[in-house]
């Protein structure tokens, strides 16, 4: 199965990645991408969160309930994105078409890859050995890692979102990485004009 992007990782920066580039369905610069989100959830940080301090959430929202919604809202909104369950992601390699993706089950190949799952040092994914490195933004005893990125740009067609962006471990940062490598993807299909998509409440 081929795909114009593919997600990795279905947690905050991942899904939210997914619904950005899902509701660009209508534009004529996005409307016949296929886009896919392979949705491994069980290594994210939501599974244990409790939210009190997010805006928007009610407080006492738990993380693993966001994650199975989001999973739904992305599924019942957007059902053009592809989701792909109970696969894990083994190695990813650069080819003529852009990347393959190896999964434990399968083998995918995209032009853009987003990479959205945590960032502990029980990473897995070959093929991305040389762009590891000690994250930034988190205390040194917790040994976390980050992919050395550019504004989430690992190199050409090849993304970071979330945690493993350099970001520091807040929901709303994460979400809101995940938005932005998603906007930029769409610049990037909108042939460099600066594009966001929002829905706005007509009278």
């Amino acid at each position: 199965m081929s795909f114009d992007a593919l997600i990795i990782g279905a947690g905050a920066a991942g899904l939210s990645c997914a619904l950005v580039l899902g509701s660009a369905k209508n534009k004529p610069f996005a409307k016949n991408k296929k886009i896919g989100i392979i949705a491994h959830q069980k290594s994210s940080h939501l599974q244990t969160a409790l939210f009190n301090n997010v805006l928007g959430l009610k407080p006492g929202t738990l993380g693993k309930d966001i994650l199975s919604d989001g999973i739904l809202q992305l599924k019942n909104l957007y059902p053009q994105v592809t989701q792909i369950d109970k696969e894990k992601v083994t190695h990813i390699a650069k080819n003529k078409d852009g990347f393959k993706v190896t999964t434990n089950k399968n083998e995918y190949v995209s032009k853009i890859v987003v990479i959205a799952v945590g960032y502990t040092n029980l990473f897995t994914i070959k093929g991305l050995e040389n762009y590891i490195e000690p994250h930034p933004r988190a205390a040194i005893e917790k040994d976390r890692i980050w992919l050395k990125n550019t504004d989430h740009l690992i190199k050409d067609n090849l993304y970071v979102a979330g945690t493993l962006a350099g970001w520091r471990s807040q929901f709303a940062i994460a979400s809101g990485s995940g938005a932005h490598v998603a906007t930029d993807i769409l610049t990037l299909w909108n042939d460099g004009k600066h594009t966001k998509i929002h829905d706005k409440v007509t009278a």
